[in-house]
C-alpha cells in the first residue's frame, strides 16, 4: 500500500476529483458567467433535443471510421518499407516518426499556412502541376475540408502507428517464418498463420487508441476549419466546447461530457472483452 499510495493519490488528484467535480457540474444550471444552480436530468434531458452535438455524433463516427482505416492501411504499406533490410531504412523509420513529435495544434497551424487560398504552398505546387487553374480551396466545401483535415492527422500520426507495429514484428521469432518457409507456407499463408495472430495484441492496442483519439478529436478541427464550413466538421468535443464557451453553459457542456465519458467507457470494456475471447 505503500508503494501504491503516491500514484493512488495522483490518480485521485488528476483525475477522480476532476471527475467528481464534472458529474456535479452535469445536474447544475451553471452559467459561465455566474453561480451554479440545481436542475436535476434536465442537461441531461436536453441532449436529444442538442442539433449541434447529435450532428456532430455521426460527424465524429464517419472521421473515426475513414481515419482508422486510411492511417492501418497506409502504416502497413510504410511497416512494409521500413521494415526491410534495403539501404536508407533507418532513414525512413526517422522520417515517418517526425511529425509525431509536433503538437498537434502547431502542426494544424502548419497545415492551415500551407492550404490557404492566398499563399498556401499546395496551392502554389497544384497550380505549378497544371493541375488548377486557381486556388483549390481545401477548406470550402465539408467534402474538401475532411479530406484537407484527414491528410494531416495521417501525417501527424502515421509515425507513431509505424513504430509500433515495427516493434511488434520485430518481436516475433524469425524461427516461425523460417521453419513456415521449410514447409512450403506461401507468403500469405505465412501473413495469415503467423504474423497476424502475433501481432493482434498490438493491432488491438493500435485500433483502440485510433477509435479513442479519433472520438476524441479537437485541437486539429478548432485551428483548421473551425467547425465550419457551414458546422459541417464540428465533432462531439467541438460540440463540448461550443457549449461551455459559445453558448456559455457549463452546466449543458459537463452532461454531454459525462455522456461521451461513458460511451468511451462502454467501447472500450467492449473491445478488451472481444479480445479476451479472442486470446482465449
Amino acid at each position: 500500500m505503500l508503494f501504491v499510495a503516491p500514484l493512488a493519490a495522483i490518480v485521485a488528484v488528476v483525475f477522480l476529483v476532476p471527475l467528481g467535480v464534472l458529474v456535479h457540474m452535469s445536474f447544475q444550471d451553471w452559467p459561465l458567467l455566474g453561480g451554479p444552480e440545481p436542475n436535476g436530468l434536465d442537461n441531461y434531458a436536453d441532449i436529444a433535443g442538442n442539433e449541434l452535438f447529435l450532428g456532430a455524433i455521426g460527424f465524429t463516427l464517419l472521421y473515426t471510421a475513414i481515419i482508422t482505416v486510411v492511417i492501418f492501411g497506409v502504416s502497413f504499406v510504410l511497416v512494409a518499407v521500413s521494415n526491410s533490410g534495403r539501404r536508407g531504412a533507418r532513414f525512413y523509420r526517422t522520417a515517418f516518426f517526425l511529425p509525431y513529435v509536433v503538437g498537434t495544434a502547431a502542426a494544424a497551424l502548419i497545415w492551415f499556412a500551407s492550404v490557404n487560398d492566398q499563399n498556401g504552398i499546395a496551392n502554389v505546387v497544384l497550380q505549378g502541376l497544371g493541375l488548377t487553374d486557381g486556388p483549390f480551396g481545401f477548406l470550402s466545401t465539408p467534402g474538401k475540408a475532411l479530406f484537407t483535415v484527414v491528410t494531416l492527422v495521417v501525417w501527424k500520426f502515421i509515425g507513431f502507428q509505424v513504430l509500433v507495429l515495427l516493434v511488434g514484428l520485430q518481436s516475433i521469432p524469425a524461427q516461425l517464418y523460417e521453419a513456415a518457409a521449410i514447409d512450403g507456407a506461401s507468403t500469405w499463408q505465412r501473413l495469415r498463420h503467423i504474423t497476424f495472430p502475433l501481432l493482434r495484441p498490438t493491432l488491438a492496442l493500435l485500433l483502440i487508441l485510433s477509435i479513442t483519439g479519433s472520438l476524441l478529436a479537437f485541437d486539429q478541427f478548432m485551428v483548421l476549419t473551425k467547425g465550419g464550413p457551414d458546422n459541417s466538421t464540428i465533432t462531439v468535443m467541438f460540440a463540448v466546447y461550443d457549449t461551455a464557451f459559445q453558448q456559455f453553459d457549463l452546466g449543458k457542456a459537463a452532461a454531454l461530457s459525462v455522456v461521451l465519458l461513458a460511451a468511451l467507457v462502454i467501447l472500450n470494456a467492449m473491445q478488451f472483452r472481444f479480445l479476451r475471447e479472442k486470446d482465449g
